[in-house]
């Protein structure tokens, strides 16, 4: 499986980006799926998490409400809208793919920076 983020950039506090994730290769074994970020000197946290059909989807507190993750399998992508964004949401964000492939049970891609300015 492979992974590739786009639509990170630069933005001013109170504006929105979407966050694009496309998988491609063993797609067939994709479950959940995830966004991550990590800070300059922070560690990686999680952002949001959605299960194989979207029917569960969990948030961060810091951005619930601010961000909707949501996923198209026919197309074997995953988006992350994210509006009212801080600058404390600067950071590069990743994607996540977790397989039903023991051997390889999880996937990320190489990450998109999003950069908020005040």
């Amino acid at each position: 499986v492979q992974l590739v983020e786009s639509g990170g950039g630069l933005v001013q506090a109170g504006g929105s980006l979407r966050l694009s994730c496309a998988a491609s290769g063993s797609t067939f074994s994709i479950n959940a799926m995830g966004w991550y970020r990590q800070a300059p000197g922070k560690q990686r946290e999680l952002v949001a998490l959605i299960s194989n059909r979207g029917g569960s989807i969990n948030y961060a507190d810091s951005v619930k409400g601010r961000f909707t993750i949501s996923r198209d399998n026919a197309k074997n992508t995953m988006y992350l809208q994210m509006n009212s964004l801080k600058p404390e949401d600067t950071a590069v964000y990743y994607c996540n793919a977790l397989t039903t492939n023991w051997a390889h049970p999880t996937y990320w891609g190489q990450g998109t920076q999003v950069t908020v300015s005040s």
